[in-house]
């Protein structure tokens, strides 16, 4: 269990989102768990985990491209950012995620992880790096 004052990290997906979490005395990120989007909705599970974590932040994924344009997801996030503003009582800020899911199926297959365990866990893992380019940039 993270310690109040923590900040969650969403890397959000069409059909699963990865969410992470870092306290703010460490700042260091780690995966949290992979919610299916299609069973659950990724506002109401990202409000009980701040609630449940105590979070004091909720940083988004943005879906960006190599060129710095946004990219083809960018729609359904920024929809999804605005309900969670609308939802939560913390901040909710974004961030660049580009690459981070490519960073994480490397780390996987590099630690030998199956197929079906990089699939289970990719999307946390990706939100682990997003969260922790936030951490490192906002020092």
């Amino acid at each position: 269990m993270t310690q109040p004052g923590c900040v969650l990290g969403l890397d959000p997906g069409e059909r699963r989102m990865g969410v992470a979490a870092a306290d703010l005395e460490t700042r260091f990120a780690r995966p949290v768990e992979v919610v299916d989007v299609s069973t659950t909705d990724p506002v109401e599970r990202t409000a009980a985990l701040v609630a449940e974590m105590g979070a004091e932040l909720v940083v988004v994924g943005r879906p960006v491209g190599l060129s710095g344009a946004a990219g083809a997801a960018v729609d359904a996030q920024q929809m999804l950012v605005e309900r969670l503003r609308a939802r939560l009582d913390v901040p909710v800020e974004e961030y660049d995620e580009r690459l981070t899911t490519v960073v994480a199926e490397q780390g996987l297959r590099a630690a030998g992880a199956t197929r079906r365990a990089r699939k289970e866990t990719r999307d946390a893992i990706a939100a682990q790096v997003m969260l922790q380019g936030y951490m490192d940039a906002h020092r």
